[in-house]
């Protein structure tokens, strides 16, 4: 059988990154940078993350994620988006790296995405789409697998998206624009309710990236599990056995 497309997620998956860690760093740095248009740093937090909510609850497939966020976040900060969206688009370029240290490389992350490409199956980042590009190519850079050295089929941002995790949507925009079949496509990832779930409702072979000993929810639904190691080991055995 042949494979269509492999989709990896980004965080805890490709790329160490304990959101617990990350994201008060992020929230702290982000907020900082923004006192020049929101002087009170909680309420901006607030407002952030009531857009991201947004993004994830909206299901209008004529609406990208980031027109969503742009729309709520607008009306509820009374921000000018022409203005804004340019300001904090330079956070990224200028102040996003300064996590880089909160993450971790994993080095079987270059070695699976390397192995994806020597035998020519199209491979796509699946992050959950709530962050722009720039910040996605930065983690991924981080990850060693640079958008510089490889040409993935699609990495999802909130610029190209219409849906999120752990909708449904989100996986067949993606299959959909990479034009695979669900059942001939692999999914990896950390979160059960945010990659296996969806994926596997879809038809689609997966491949949990769990701790030692870690029972899946449902053990059915998953075709395998273990770290990235593991997943590297897996996708050799898999790809040449399809």
């Amino acid at each position: 059988m042949k494979i269509d497309a492999i989709l990896f997620d980004l965080d805890d998956t490709l790329l160490g990154n304990d959101m617990e860690r990350f994201l008060p760093r992020y929230f702290s740095l982000l907020s900082e940078y923004a006192r020049p248009l929101f002087a009170d740093g909680r309420q901006f937090v607030k407002e952030l993350l009531f857009g991201t909510r947004a993004m994830i609850s909206d299901t209008d497939a004529s609406l990208t994620n980031r027109e969503v966020f742009w729309r709520v976040f607008a009306e509820r900060t009374g921000l000018d988006e022409e203005e804004a969206e340019p300001f904090f688009n330079r956070f990224y370029d200028e102040q996003f790296g300064q996590l880089e240290v909160v993450t971790e490389r994993r080095p079987a992350a270059l070695e699976t995405i390397r192995l994806c490409f020597e035998v020519g199956v199209p491979v796509a980042i699946a992050t959950n789409p709530l962050f722009p590009r720039k910040a996605i190519e930065q983690r991924l850079a981080w990850a060693g697998t640079p958008v510089s050295e490889f040409a993935f089929s699609l990495v999802t941002s909130y610029e190209n998206m219409h849906a999120t995790k752990p909708h449904k949507a989100y996986y067949c925009e993606i299959l959909e624009h990479v034009g695979a079949d669900p059942q001939r496509s692999v999914m990896v990832g950390d979160s059960w309710q945010n990659d296996i779930a969806p994926a596997a409702s879809l038809g689609m072979y997966t491949f949990w990236i769990a701790p030692e000993n870690a029972q899946p929810p449902e053990p059915d639904v998953v075709s395998a599990q273990g770290t990235l190691d593991d997943c590297l080991r897996w996708v050799r055995t898999f790809l040449e056995g399809s």
